[in-house]
């Protein structure tokens, strides 16, 4: 199964696209969609297209994002809150469901331990996906959410059937 792994940021949405088969997970593709435009309508489309193209060309069968804190800036954190509606809504858009976790979860999925710092995450994304040039800590961020995802759906015995909605959903296209 092939999972897209997305870390929503307003400047910076990383994406992670693994192949899950078993227990077994391999490296397709990462990369930054960066926000391009002078106002926010503008910069959330632009982050809108770049992760339509992504999964047009990628073609994922599930998706999952990272859950943002919500801090002490009411501003950023409600506008980062709309990048993370994109996240969300780009690939329900294209039939996908869509998990979330939140960091503590990831990092216990690809660490071992909810606490981890960002380079032990990006050290173990690393050893799990063998040969991986990470395009940024963002990109590695969103990996280690694919990683999290295909862990999940494997443990909940749930691979079997997203598999088949995935099929399904290309027999009806």
């Amino acid at each position: 199964m092939r999972v897209i792994g997305i870390d929503p940021g307003l400047r910076n949405l990383g994406w992670g696209v693994i192949e899950s088969t078993g227990a077994r997970l391999r490296h397709v593709a990462n990369g930054t969609c960066h926000s391009e435009g002078d106002d926010l309508a503008e910069r959330l489309l632009s982050l809108a297209y770049q992760l339509r193209a992504v999964i047009a060309e990628h073609g994922p069968e599930a998706a999952a994002v990272e859950h943002v804190f919500v801090n002490s800036d009411g501003a950023g954190t409600l506008k980062l809150g709309q990048a993370r509606g994109i996240a969300l809504m780009i690939p329900a858009e294209a039939g996908l469901a869509v998990g979330e976790y939140m960091p503590s979860t990831i990092k216990k999925a690809v660490v071992g331990n909810g606490a981890a710092a960002k380079a032990q995450v990006q050290h173990m994304v690393k050893l799990q996906l063998p040969g991986v040039r990470l395009d940024s800590a963002d990109a590695a961020d969103a990996l280690a959410v694919a990683i999290c995802h295909a862990h999940h759906l494997q443990s909940a015995g749930h691979l079997a059937a997203a598999v088949a909605r995935a099929e399904a959903g290309r027999v009806r296209a």
